[in-house]
């Protein structure tokens, strides 16, 4: 079963970057597509982006322009790089592979932008 690691998180102002990675031993980007999710406090989850196999992307609006999920088959890792970021971006990050690749879930990391 597939079974993923988020990193990357933490505190960063207004306007600032963060890159999110996620990865595997089991994951192979090349057969996988993988999707980021976040989840503020008291609020639903929220699908934020896609990746597929072939390497399209899609995402949310809210994100649009200001993120960009890309991976590196090399090491089979996924990356969300989230520029400009803004406060109502705060919230636990997570990846998460499609049905066909076990509907895993990472753990969670978490991103707050605050000043």
């Amino acid at each position: 079963q597939v079974q993923l690691v988020e990193s990357g998180g933490g505190l960063v102002q207004p306007g600032g970057s963060l890159r999110l990675s996620c990865t595997g031993p089991r994951f192979r980007s090349n057969v996988c597509g993988m999707n980021w999710y976040r989840q503020a406090a008291g609020k639903q989850r929220e699908w934020v982006s896609y990746i597929g196999p072939d390497a399209v992307t899609t995402y949310a609006d809210s994100v649009k322009g200001r993120f960009t999920v890309s991976k590196d088959p090399l090491t089979d890792t996924v990356y969300l790089q989230m520029n400009d970021l803004k406060p109502e971006d705060t919230a636990t990050y997570y990846c998460k592979t499609t049905v066909s690749c076990d509907n895993a879930w990472g753990q969670g990391t978490q991103v707050t932008v605050s000043s």
